[in-house]
């Protein structure tokens, strides 16, 4: 088992014992499949934070499967639920940025041809959901890629918020472009990205206010930063990312569909997954946006945000066929 599956197994432990004890309860090897089986498997996907309606389509298409396979004991029907809901979840998603430039090919930002040198990342979400350690972790895994990223603490509504930029970016060794809390986010950005191409940064990760969503003034200015970055660089912000504090549910999913309808965001951070029992907002939120989930948080440490991987989510959820 590769390093990041392990540590996302070892994260999901609160919910593998809670949803995913549930759905094994159920799917229990030599039970028959009738209408009954199908009802329990229901209330406990519902009960994990999976949503009605996907819960319904998921056992729609669990039941066809059965059907066509000619399964006919609650066993059988684990591998095809993993089969779903893998299929569902997609494949694992890396970041979609621009390569970082080879030895001799100038600055980032000014390299031959069209193509951007300069990569940036503009992370969003609403107050407490880690969105600051998150850029930190993204920092730190960028790092150990052989990247130069450059911190833009685009947050100037909450002066702790540059606090703790600094912290991270002090441990880290890296620069961090901040102004004084009240500037204009937007003005934070456009330093960020100029500075990152003046000092050879071909990473820019842009931390912003965590707004509550339901302020649309505030939503609109993430839409002004997002401009900006536009401006700026090419393609820019390559990576929109959304980070959700897992153990909040399907409370998450408004949030999601607003960010989305105003950013169109490219891929989903859930932080916290190693505190909670409901596992099945990671399989609504995926389904209701067709957002990938590119990253989980699975605990305290800087290198405790591991990429998604859905086949492995869904057998430490769902278990194996013979168990």
């Amino acid at each position: 088992m590769a390093r990041g599956t392990r540590r996302l197994a070892e994260g999901l432990t609160r919910a593998r014992a809670g949803f995913g004890a549930g759905i094994r309860r159920v799917l229990t090897r030599n039970r028959p499949i009738d209408a009954s089986l199908y009802e329990e498997l229901a209330d406990t996907l519902i009960l994990g934070d999976t949503g009605v309606a996907v819960t319904t389509s998921v056992l729609d298409e669990l039941q066809t499967r059965a059907g066509l396979a000619g399964a006919t004991d609650a066993g059988a029907l684990r591998e095809l639920l993993v089969e779903i809901l893998s299929e569902r979840l997609g494949p694992a998603e890396e970041l979609r940025l621009p390569p970082a430039p080879a030895a001799g090919d100038g600055p980032p930002g000014h390299a031959q041809g069209d193509a951007p040198r300069t990569a940036v990342v503009m992370v969003v979400g609403v107050n407490g959901t880690g969105k600051t350690t998150t850029v930190a972790r993204l920092a730190h895994r960028l790092l150990g890629e052989g990247r130069k990223p450059l911190i833009v603490q685009a947050d100037t509504f909450r002066a702790a918020a540059t606090e703790q930029a600094l912290v991270w970016a002090q441990r880290l060794g890296l620069d961090l472009v901040h102004h004084r809390p009240g500037s204009d986010p937007a003005a934070v950005a456009f330093d960020g990205v100029r500075a990152a191409v003046a000092r050879g940064r071909d990473v820019v990760l842009v931390d912003t206010a965590g707004r509550l969503h339901t302020k649309t003034g505030l939503v609109e200015e993430l839409r002004k930063v997002r401009r900006v970055l536009a401006r700026e660089v090419e393609g820019a912000p390559h990576e929109t990312l959304l980070v959700i504090d897992g153990t909040a549910g399907l409370n998450s999913l408004e949030q999601a569909r607003v960010f989305d309808e105003a950013l169109d965001l490219t891929g989903i951070v859930i932080t916290k997954m190693d505190g909670t029992a409901r596992g099945g907002v990671v399989i609504a939120i995926r389904e209701a946006l067709g957002v990938p989930v590119k990253f989980v948080g699975v605990g305290e440490r800087l290198d405790d945000l591991v990429p998604f991987d859905a086949e492995a989510y869904a057998r430490e959820m769902v278990g194996s066929a013979g168990a």
